[in-house]
């Protein structure tokens, strides 16, 4: 009988592993492939073998796919997820907008593309992302800058790469020739402004907006001109990054090899920006570009190599070094910048300077700590767009000055030495002269007394 229970238990555990490396061997790959259908995987194939070229392990399903699982034992199967899946209503499996929402704030990338007809799923993923998409079927258009080939409704628009948010880390090249277009067909977005962490990465010309087709305009549109948003992106406060497209369109073979012409203008161009511009947002949002780290933090004294063992003191002239790197095609590189600043923080900052860049990898400050004594800590904040954001902390103590460190005579105590000394000099002459004055009065006196003896007798 415990022969036959021991020979159950390991057919039990070979059955687990057997599950389980079949579910590793479904699953393997860093990046997640959300489809509508698999057709997407071949109109869409210029751009799946570009990340596969760059060393990315797609792994494609159904969006509705009853099999879908991010995550076992609390552990991620995937770095990244596409969904390039619009229609969706409803994730299939474990797998719903809050394990989405729930895998970028532990730090995962999403890259979303959605349509004039996406369905509840991405707009419930928008909102909490920060987005908005415009109702369901209206779709941005532009009657003066739209593709040539578009007869109908103007749908297919154009819009010039100088509407590309300025910022090469994300962008890239594409901003290079700003005249040259890109393709888009979908949606229109909207963002609220005063939310520092959303992107504005490409907007529309000021002569579109996002209505219904098929609609007359009775009442204003949500979207119009500039504020039409095409890519948007989010960088959440623990880096994780969201790119969030309205056009699925945009990412399309036909985008990226269409010879494209305004029909107003008739100014063409052999190709559209569209393959540059989403390889270099791909590279973004899957954290290719853009990221920084702290290689070394280095402190001490000014004519020392060490930090002290104990704590600083007062007014100790003291040197900070920080060492930080670039991701530049999968190699760390010293990272070159003017503005980063250093602060000395003990509640309020009460020293901030900015780092000097020395030997062309280290960055160096050299000041004096305040005459405070206290807990302090060695700040380095860096936020700016399209890096991650950089934030090292080191704690340190300062002390006041020993009973034998101070100076004998401190000079801004001189006032008080030269009272004290001219008090004494002055007691000094009072006590004298009180005393002489008082010998010549008894001597005065006595010898008046003895006149007046003399007369008597």
């Amino acid at each position: 009988m415990i022969i036959a229970f021991t020979m159950w238990k390991y057919f039990l555990l070979i059955f687990v592993l057997i599950q389980s490396n079949v579910a590793i061997l479904e699953n393997e790959g860093d990046t997640l492939v959300l489809l509508d259908n698999l057709a997407i995987r071949e109109t869409h194939s210029i751009f799946f073998k570009s990340l596969q070229e760059r060393g990315f392990k797609l792994t494609f399903k159904l969006a509705d796919d009853a099999s879908l699982l991010l995550s076992r034992y609390e552990e991620y199967l995937f770095k990244n997820v596409i969904v390039f899946a619009p229609s969706v209503e409803e994730f299939g499996g474990e797998l719903s907008v809050e394990k989405l929402a729930e895998f970028v704030d532990d730090g995962g990338n999403v890259l979303v593309a959605g349509s004039e007809k996406s369905g509840d799923a991405l707009r419930e993923f928008a909102s909490e992302c920060g987005f908005e998409m415009d109702e369901l079927g209206a779709a941005v258009m532009d009657h003066l800058h739209y593709d040539i080939d578009d007869t109908g409704d103007h749908t297919t628009i154009l819009t010039a790469a100088r509407n590309l948010l300025d910022a090469p880390t994300i962008m890239g090249d594409s901003r290079r020739d700003e005249k040259r277009p890109l393709l888009y067909r979908g949606t229109g977005l909207l963002a609220d402004k005063e939310n520092s962490l959303v992107l504005q990465l490409l907007t529309a010309e000021t002569t579109a907006y996002s209505y219904h087709p098929e609609q007359p305009i009775e009442d204003y549109p949500h979207a119009v001109g500039r504020n039409t948003l095409l890519i948007t992106a989010l960088q959440a406060r623990n880096n994780a990054r969201v790119v969030f497209s309205g056009s699925l369109y945009f990412f399309s073979d036909e985008a990226f090899t269409k010879t494209v012409e305004y029909a107003k203008t008739g100014v063409s161009y052999k190709l559209a920006g569209n393959e540059e511009t989403a390889i270099a947002i791909s590279k973004w949002v899957f954290g290719e570009s853009g990221r920084l780290r702290v290689a070394e933090v280095k402190h001490h004294r000014e004519g020392e190599m060490q930090p002290p063992d104990q704590a600083y003191t007062i007014t100790n002239p003291v040197v900070y070094s920080i060492k930080i790197e670039e991701l530049i095609h999968d190699k760390w590189f010293p990272f070159k910048a003017n503005d980063v600043q250093l602060e000395f923080v003990r509640i309020d900052p009460f020293v901030r300077i900015t780092l000097k860049q020395v030997e062309g990898e280290r960055y160096e400050a050299r000041f004096k700590i305040p005459d405070v004594y206290g807990v302090y800590q060695f700040k380095v904040n860096y936020d700016r767009i399209g890096y991650t954001h950089l934030y090292n902390i080191t704690q340190v103590s300062v002390r006041p000055l020993e009973h034998t460190q101070y100076e004998r005579f401190i000079p801004s105590a001189f006032p008080y030495y030269t009272s004290a000394f001219s008090m004494m000099v002055g007691v000094f002459i009072f006590s004298f002269v009180f005393l002489h004055f008082k010998e010549e009065t008894v001597s005065s006196g006595g010898f008046i007394k003895k006149s007046e003896d003399k007369k008597l007798q």
